[in-house]
């Protein structure tokens, strides 16, 4: 049984640069073909200040944290019996390139199925820009199978 003591627990913050390629990286990798993702001028004709977040790309902040998934060092997971159950977003205000944006995240809940076969682990995560200005929340859930 994952560690129920860990609901609450509050990873160290970090903060990211948006860069540009990185953008127009992330929309291609989705196959968005929205021009406003890749090109400066046309972000600009449809009253971007530049090139926007396209959506989802707030997961991929997440991978920026100076340790790739604390949460499997902090709950002792281990790694192939970890799947990706779900991910949900909020779009507070629109990210752009050259946004400075912190990531705080926490252990929201964790909970078993199935007899305590399948654990799942619930992570809250918020998106905040340079200004202070909440951009963004994330909720996760891993799902841990026990056996």
């Amino acid at each position: 049984m994952l560690d129920r003591s860990k609901i609450g627990h509050e990873f160290a913050p970090f903060t990211v640069e948006i860069e540009k390629g990185r953008l127009r990286f992330f929309a291609r990798a989705i196959g968005e073909t929205n021009p406003i993702y890749v090109d400066e001028a046309a972000a600009r004709a449809a009253g971007h200040a530049t090139i926007p977040a396209p959506p989802t790309f707030m997961f991929s902040i997440d991978l920026e944290g100076p340790e790739f998934l604390p949460i499997v060092k902090l709950l002792g997971l281990d790694i192939p019996r970890v799947l990706h159950g779900s991910q949900e977003f909020d779009y507070l205000a629109q990210i752009y390139a050259g946004d400075v944006i912190t990531q705080t995240s926490k252990i929201a809940d964790i909970f078993d199925k199935k007899g305590g076969a399948l654990e799942f682990v619930v992570v809250e995560s918020v998106y905040t820009n340079e200004s202070g200005e909440p951009v963004g929340k994330a909720r996760q859930t891993l799902v841990y199978r026990s056996s």
